[in-house]
């Protein structure tokens, strides 16, 4: 039982409640409102017509480079380091449409105070530290605290969530009903699965019961998606949790499964450079995230072009890749062997609509709802008495039930999670309104938006009659996170098969509609992305 909460509340790289209050990355995809063979000094062939964009472009001699990577994000950014540092092919480029890398890490320092207005951490998996350690952040790494409380607001009253299995007998937010419920349900005693893909609300209810969604589920899917779990698929969304009950045929019977095989298969020794992160934290740096996507772009250099806007692909006879990007020089022809589109799912749509309509069509579907970042600071006395402990406000963060009266989707308690994020004697709250089931937060001023989350905190948190909240900052990004709704593993599959079907092999779709929207399932989905370029060149263009 233990085992299934754990999978549950905490699933691998889904990291809002694993086990902070997260929302991942590079999941702000819009703007917002306010290999085989190294080549020590790669050359790549671009042409520049500063004049006229209708100017043919100036054909130069030289060799294309291996992989363009379109996005400066922190998927395209890992993609171009992982083919570097794990298949030595250091012949990439990087091409970003804003004048900075990162996409929507957005960290900002100010007056003592250090915040986030996109994604605020990350789960600190292998494969994340690998990317810090390549990156040079070792020493630069800051976690949390693994024994730090969670809290769901229930009934007018922040309820602690079960962070180890012995608390899961002794919680108050589920009733003993419900907990036997669950158990039972978990270990295979409750109505088969249906013949058609569940939503996660089906799945949840079906298998652990009305308790577990309502109070822990539906709160988590509005932490990591900003969704509405009625509509996100659960073989997409949840896909390891998914497979549990399909491979074991119960929750238990899978995690079972799991172990065994985990047990009996033999992995290569971990790395040793790599830190021992104690329990289920999650982390950042100093600085805060940006410091990750700014590292890589140094190690990289100028193979990281910014401001270049990608305005067509086109494919050549000889099967090469033809870019055509805007840049502050002009406009500019890049040829390359192969292409990784880590833009959002409705940019990339607008580009491959003359290659492909199928897959333009596909991509097109995918829904970003927006969210609002807001940050804003209190004295430490403005937070209520039964809400500290040993006098300090502790834990991660809170999540908010939609049933439970208040629009902020969650809080979390950003001086409490790191060091040095504001100033002696204050606390400094990162807030996420809006989502799928909110999309009026478009119609609300940046005012409105503070007033929403400070009247919501007045109700649990802070103080009915303290002060007026310091307002650091507030970012409303209109198209936010992708939504992996029922049917999404079919649209992708659709959009890739086209793409292949018709000739565009080497054209690969990458970032977090592809690989899940937690910093860490973009950084894992990097390296996935990483090897299946460096395959197709071994396989297909150096074979």
């Amino acid at each position: 039982m233990a085992t299934v909460f754990n999978d549950i509340l905490f699933p691998p790289n889904q990291t809002l409640l694993r086990p902070s209050l997260h929302f991942p990355t590079s999941l702000f995809t819009s703007p917002p409102r306010k290999f085989p063979r190294s080549r020590p000094n790669p050359t790549f062939r671009c042409s520049i017509a500063k004049e006229s964009t209708a100017s043919p472009p100036i054909t130069r001699d030289s060799v294309p480079v291996d992989c363009v990577v379109v996005g400066g994000g922190i998927s395209g950014l890992c993609i171009a380091q992982a083919l570097s540092t794990k298949h030595a092919n250091s012949n990439v480029v990087v091409t970003e449409a804003r004048d900075r890398v990162g996409g929507n890490i957005t960290t900002l320092e100010r007056d003592g105070y250090l915040w986030e207005e996109g994604p605020n951490s990350f789960q600190p998996s292998d494969p994340m530290l690998t990317m810090v350690v390549d990156s040079g952040l070792k020493d630069e790494l800051v976690l949390g605290d693994p024994n730090a409380p969670r809290f769901v607001l229930w009934n007018g009253k922040l309820r602690p969530v079960p962070g180890k299995p012995s608390d899961l007998p002794f919680f108050d937010l589920m009733s003993l009903g419900g907990k036997i419920r669950a158990g039972f349900g978990a270990l295979g005693i409750r109505p088969p699965p249906p013949g058609h893909e569940e939503s996660v609300e089906e799945f949840v209810r079906r298998n652990l019961g009305d308790e577990v969604f309502e109070r822990l589920i539906e709160p988590f899917c509005s932490g990591v998606y900003a969704g509405d779990p009625s509509k996100l698929s659960m073989k997409a969304a949840f896909s390891k949790v998914w497979k549990l009950e399909k491979n074991g045929g119960s929750i238990i019977g899978g995690t079972f499964k799991a172990i065994q095989e985990r047990n009996a298969a033999s992995k290569p020794p971990r790395d040793p450079r790599l830190p021992k992160p104690k329990g289920q934290t999650v982390g950042s740096f100093r600085k805060g995230l940006t410091m990750l996507p700014e590292a890589i772009s140094s190690r990289l250099g100028n193979k990281v072009k910014l401001s270049w806007k990608l305005i067509s692909i086109s494919k050549l006879e000889s099967g090469e890749y033809s870019l055509m990007y805007e840049t502050p020089e002009g406009v500019v022809s890049l040829q390359c062997k192969t292409v990784v589109l880590t833009i959002p799912s409705h940019v990339a749509s607008t580009l491959l609509r003359p290659l492909s309509a199928a897959a333009a069509d596909a991509l097109s579907k995918f829904y970003y709802p927006p969210v609002a970042a807001v940050s804003i600071s209190y004295p430490k006395e403005a937070i209520r008495s039964e809400c500290l402990i040993d006098g300090e406000l502790k834990g991660f963060g809170q999540l908010h039930p939609r049933t439970q009266g208040v629009e902020t989707l969650g809080t979390i308690y950003s001086s409490s999670l790191f060091p040095n994020r504001a100033p002696p004697g204050r606390v400094l709250l990162l807030n996420y309104i809006g989502g799928a089931t909110n999309t009026g937060i478009l119609q609300k001023t940046d005012s409105e938006l503070v007033e929403a989350v400070d009247r919501d905190l007045r109700k649990m948190l802070i103080n009915p009659n303290a002060q007026d909240p310091f307002v650091l900052g507030v970012r409303l990004w209109p198209q936010a996170i992708p939504q992996f709704l029922i049917g999404h593993l079919d649209l992708l599959d659709v959009a890739k098969g086209s793409l292949r079907n018709t000739g565009f092999e080497g054209l690969f779709l990458g970032g977090n509609y592809v690989s899940g929207v937690a910093l860490g399932r973009c950084v894992e989905g990097a390296y996935e992305a990483a090897a299946e370029v460096n395959d197709y060149l071994t396989n297909r263009v150096y074979k």
